[in-house]
Parts: C-alpha cells; structure tokens; sequence
C-alpha cells in the first residue's frame, strides 16, 4: 500500500496529481490515469473544503493499493464526516455535488466509512470494457456541455 498526506490546502491538489500519475505509471494503468485522478482529485477537494473546512492544521491522507481485480485510492479526513446516504439521489448542479457526481460516475465503486470521512474509490482495472469506458466519455460530455453552456 502507497500512501500520501497533505496539508488541507487546495492550491496541494497538483502535488496529488503528481502522486496518482506515479502510482499510474507504476501499476502501468496510466491508460486510466484522467479517470482516476479526476476522481480522486474530487475525492481530496471535497475532504479538503468540506471535510476539514479548509482548516491546513487538518490533513487528507490519500492511500492506493490492489484490491480484487483493480486498484483502490481511498482518501480520509480529519473531519466529523457526513451523512453520505442523504446525497445518494441528490441532483448535481454546478453549485453542489460536481465531486460525488464525478466519484459516483467514474469510480467502479465508492465506499464510505468512519462516519463518512474516509471514501474508498476502487477502479476494476481489469473489467472495464470497451461500452464502460463509452459510458463514461458520456457522462463527462454531458457534463461539460452542462458546464459550458450554463458559465
């Protein structure tokens, strides 16, 4: 298992990057590497911001490793956490939920734990074929047209 902390500070966000493109590099998934890291980097911005509430006392601990069929980033803060089951249905706008959209959209699962302040993003390296990856080009088309047309 790789793991990574930072402070709670967004302008911290490239130096995730950084780290998510090596371990790409290194599990030689970097084919996946935009999928994963945008939703990672969304996983680390919503525990930043709303996890912490951008305290930089307060650090996001980012961890990769193997799980059955892929690889797995789970991301933790150290805030009260939050009741996830409230947001499961919850419409995204650009104003709220771009973060769990994209989670939810591009991760093969996402698992809350420790009240709601720790989230694993597991991606099934291996079972993603060629209508998932169409899907998920889909899904962020739609959602930039939405963003573009709505600034």
């Amino acid at each position: 298992m790789e793991m990574f902390t930072i402070q709670s500070d967004i302008a911290l966000l490239p130096k995730v990057e950084d780290f998510v493109a090596h371990l790409c590099d290194e599990k030689n998934v970097h084919n996946y590497f935009a999928t994963i890291s945008m939703s990672v980097l969304h996983a680390v911005e919503n525990a930043i911001v709303h996890g912490n509430a951008s305290d930089v006392g307060k650090q996001v601990t980012i961890c990769c490793g193997n799980c059955m069929g892929g690889l797995y980033f789970e991301v933790r803060d150290e805030g009260a956490g939050f009741n996830y089951r409230q947001f499961d249905d919850m419409p995204m706008d650009e104003d709220r939920g771009v973060g769990l959209f994209m989670m939810r959209s591009l991760a093969d699962r996402v698992v809350y734990s420790n009240g709601g302040s720790t989230v694993r993003l597991e991606y099934l390296i291996a079972g993603i074929d060629k209508a998932m990856a169409t899907e998920r080009s889909s899904v962020l088309k739609r959602f930039y047209a939405k963003v573009r047309v709505s600034v």
